[in-house]
């Protein structure tokens, strides 16, 4: 049974963290689109391409065979048959991948592939343009939504728990700046489908945002 469930929202609103915890409570599969995108630039990296050369890189998202499988430990990442879950992840790769998902025929491409790695499968999937682009016929649509300022505070308790020296009020520059780049992006901006149900974090624990989405989801499979 197909059913795809698409969660946008803005950087710091728990998409990430929602969408892990539905997918273990539920045994849906964790759809990771950024790790197709990785996964393409691992591959540029390693062929040494460079980021001038689109058409290289565009050829080459039509010739790596790109998989995701779920296990007990969490989705692994298969590149051409090896498991990159781990180098997907590295610096480097993290370094480029943006430039890399900004190619448009690069995006076509891999749309296409995360379609097909969503069919017959229950799948929920996180971004910024899943329910307006890459799954526009999602059977459930949520936009997960929190106030800049509640997004600094939780980035910046993340920050203070890996050790990285920031203040609130640099956070939360960053953060309104994300906004307004993500928004205004030529291809993959952040944008609230119309269908889509909106679901505002900024007073809900983690917890209650899952159960919320939870809810949804056995209403619809009803």
């Amino acid at each position: 049974m197909s059913f795809v469930v698409a969660v946008d929202g803005p950087a710091g609103s728990g998409k990430g963290t929602v969408t892990k915890k539905i997918a273990q409570k539920l045994d849906f599969t964790n759809l990771d689109t950024g790790a197709t995108y990785r996964c393409l630039a691992l591959e540029v990296l390693k062929m040494g391409i460079t980021l001038e050369d689109e058409q290289k890189i565009t050829e080459l998202s039509n010739c790596i065979d790109i998989k995701i499988e779920a296990t007990q430990e969490g989705d692994k990442v298969y590149l051409n048959g090896e498991d990159v879950t781990k180098k997907i992840r590295e610096p480097e790769v993290t370094k480029i991948v943006s430039q890399v998902s900004a190619i448009i025929p690069v995006r076509t491409k891999m749309v296409e592939l995360q379609r097909k790695l969503s069919q017959g499968k229950k799948v929920i999937v996180e971004g910024r343009d899943i329910g307006t682009v890459v799954f526009p016929n999602a059977d459930l649509k949520i936009y997960l939504d929190a106030s800049p300022e509640e997004r600094a505070k939780r980035r910046q308790k993340q920050n203070e728990e890996s050790n990285i020296k920031s203040t609130y009020e640099e956070v939360l520059k960053q953060i309104i700046e994300r906004d307004n780049n993500d928004k205004n992006k030529k291809v993959g901006a952040l944008k609230k489908a119309d269908d889509a149900i909106v679901i505002d974090s900024s007073n809900m624990t983690i917890e209650e945002v899952v159960q919320k989405i939870e809810n949804l989801i056995n209403e619809r499979i009803k």
